[in-house]
This record gives structure tokens, C-alpha cells and sequence, in this order.
């Protein structure tokens, strides 16, 4: 899960274009999100690494993995991602409950 994490949120500063397209209207400053968010990935993903910190990192990804659910709500709904086969689109809201599912087994 770290390394999935970091590789992510290093994802976030190489291909900012990828996350902004997945964020809803509704949210705001997009770019600062982005960034945030990826800062976050990377934070959380090195803290699984560290036995002092693995319990608060795991939280900190579940409470991450919440925030960004409904951006994978909106890449299904949004029409914005027709390339996407709608099938993976649905199969991402559970995989988001087996992530967090995942980040427990840190704590």
C-alpha cells in the first residue's frame, strides 16, 4: 500500500492534468486540492513505513480515501470519461471500500 500511495501521489505533480479532470464543479481551487492531495499520498504512504507513525498514516489514508470518493462518483456520472468502459467506472466506488478496507489493517 505505500508504495502504491507514493507512486499516486508522485502521480499528482508529474500529471496534474489526470486529477483535475476527475474533480467535481463543486469543489474549489482545484490545483491546491490536487497538490494536496498528492502530498498527502506521498505523507501517508512513507508513514506506513514507520511503526510510530503506521497507525496515524493509516487513518490519514482512510479519512483520504473518504474525501476522494466523490470524485470517483463523478468520473461515473459526469460523462466526462466516456473512454473509460462504464464497467471500471462502477468498479471503482467498491474498490474505494477495499482500499479503505486495506488502510485498517494498518491500525
Amino acid at each position: 500500500m505505500s508504495a502504491l500511495l507514493i507512486l499516486a501521489g508522485i502521480n499528482h505533480f508529474r500529471k496534474p492534468k489526470v486529477y483535475l479532470r476527475m474533480m467535481p464543479p463543486f469543489l474549489p481551487n482545484h490545483v491546491l486540492l490536487n497538490y494536496l492531495s498528492g502530498a498527502a499520498e506521498i505523507i501517508f504512504g512513507a508513514g506506513l513505513l514507520i511503526p510510530e507513525l503506521r497507525n496515524w498514516s493509516s487513518w490519514g489514508i482512510i479519512l483520504l480515501f473518504i474525501a476522494i470518493f466523490p470524485a470517483n462518483i463523478f468520473m461515473l456520472t459526469s460523462g466526462k470519461f466516456s473512454k473509460i468502459p462504464k464497467w471500471i467506472l462502477w468498479l471503482r466506488l467498491p474498490l474505494q471500500i477495499v482500499l479503505i478496507w486495506w488502510a485498517y489493517q494498518y491500525t
